[in-house]
């Protein structure tokens, strides 16, 4: 085994996670919980949801990680991970859940782990792989779900490092299929091919072992790849932690979301004031968005068709901020988007600063500055960074109910109990309730 391909193993089939990490591991459970179920269960229909189903009709191990992988992720409401740059848990879980019940805490620590993996993927990796092209829930999801997996079976170090290198050359997933019913699917397939690298591993199948996660670096990050970040300082602290894993509070792209709170607050400053909403769109004149060089790399939709492709486009997140004061579930779903929606968005110019330092150079200092030019000269301007939208906060009992309008007071708290993972029950009652 290569050094580094044998250290990863060694950490993630010994290193012992610790309480305050698995506290974090529940709360992604109960996030996972609240984006999935809907879709799951046809709370809120999905007929992608349905055509899978039926092209993957199987109760084995691998179809179930597609599955659920796909329902975690329709939503784009998903949590997320800044040194990932990507979703971890919408692939990381449906691999833990498919593969077996276990102990809580096998999972949880499991979970734990994959996070780990996945953090540390993205900082190895670099910002130039999703800048170039690649979807990291994917490519990187699949090593990450894959190191979990390994760990929740108990595989031995020879065992983990051969699933990671099976998973590593199964990696794929490209960002221009955002806004499409691939970019879910995304998920699913990374989960199936996390389940099959373990599986195969569990049963004896042999893989190129050297230099198998330097060579994925190299290859799918020629100029960024920094592999000694895949093992230095494992675990101190935690990923899960520190970052941690980020809740979203709104179900479209993280890279819209600066702007959201943006809009929302200037609509709230105006009504603030006595005047309409209608005063308010009646009034704008023009609408520009900056923010620094590159940084709508991932909500490039400017003119969307579709809710599903909204979710990608910072100027259809404005104007529904702006009209509505919110971004509702039914807003972003498959159906056509709404016309005055479209028309208000037609108005919102990009306008890249170009005196600060691109993002990719340093995502953390990620700005969104709205400004609203009047008819009447006036200019209303908000600006929010990554540090003021992450001090909101988000409740995630909150987004259970939002996502799940229809379940009663006693049925959300049980769940809440259950997605904690306290006893064996409680597992298998989630893996019920997700795998069906």
């Amino acid at each position: 085994m290569s050094n580094i391909t044998a250290e990863v193993a060694r950490l993630v089939a010994t290193c012992q996670p610790d309480d305050i990490a698995r506290e974090q591991a529940r709360m992604g459970v109960l996030d996972f919980f609240a984006v999935a179920f809907p879709v799951v269960n046809g709370t809120l229909p999905d007929a992608t949801r349905e055509k899978i189903r039926a092209i993957w009709p199987g109760d084995d191990a691998q179809s179930r990680a597609l599955r659920l992988g796909y329902c975690g992720h329709a939503l784009d409401f998903d949590d997320f991970h800044p040194d990932f740059r990507g979703h971890p848990g919408t692939v990381i879980l449906p691999t833990l859940l498919a593969l077996g019940t276990q102990t809580p805490q096998h999972l949880l620590d499991a979970f734990v782990v994959g996070v780990e993996m996945a953090g540390r993927l993205g900082l190895a990796v670099g910002g130039r792989h999703y800048v170039q092209g690649f979807h990291n829930t994917s490519t990187l999801g699949v090593i990450a779900a894959a190191a979990a997996g390994a760990r929740l079976v108990g595989a031995t170090e020879a065992q983990t490092a051969t699933a990671l290198a099976i998973a590593a050359t199964q990696s794929a997933g490209l960002r221009v299929q955002f806004g499409s019913d691939i970019k879910p699917l995304h998920a699913g397939f990374a989960a199936r091919a996390a389940v099959t690298a373990v599986q195969l591993a569990q049963h004896g199948i042999k893989a190129s072992i050297s230099g198998a996660l330097e060579s994925f670096l190299a290859a799918y990050s020629p100029d960024t790849h920094q592999p000694q970040k895949l093992t230095q300082d494992w675990g101190t602290p935690w990923r899960i932690v520190t970052p941690g894993l980020e809740f979203k509070p709104w179900p479209t792209c993280s890279g819209t979301h600066g702007a959201a709170l943006a809009a929302l607050r200037l609509r709230k400053q105006w009504l603030a004031t006595g005047k309409t909403s209608d005063n308010l769109i009646g009034s704008i004149e023009h609408i520009e968005i900056a923010f620094p060089p590159g940084g709508d790399v991932a909500a490039f939709v400017r003119q969307p068709v579709t809710g599903v492709e909204a979710r990608f486009s910072l100027e259809y997140v404005i104007a529904e901020c702006l009209l509505h004061g919110e971004l509702a579930l039914t807003r972003f779903d498959a159906r056509p988007v709404d016309p005055v929606t479209a028309q208000l968005a037609a108005r919102v110019t990009r306008t890249p600063d170009a005196s600060v330092p691109p993002d990719a150079q340093n995502p953390s200092a990620r700005f969104h500055r709205l400004t609203l030019q009047l008819h009447n000269g006036e200019q209303l301007i908000s600006q929010v960074t990554r540090q003021g939208l992450l001090a909101q906060g988000v409740d995630v009992d909150e987004k259970l109910r939002q996502c799940l309008p229809g379940a009663d007071a006693t049925t959300r708290t049980r769940w809440q109990q259950q997605t904690r993972l306290q006893t064996a029950e409680d597992l298998e009652a989630i893996r019920g309730l997700l795998l069906g």
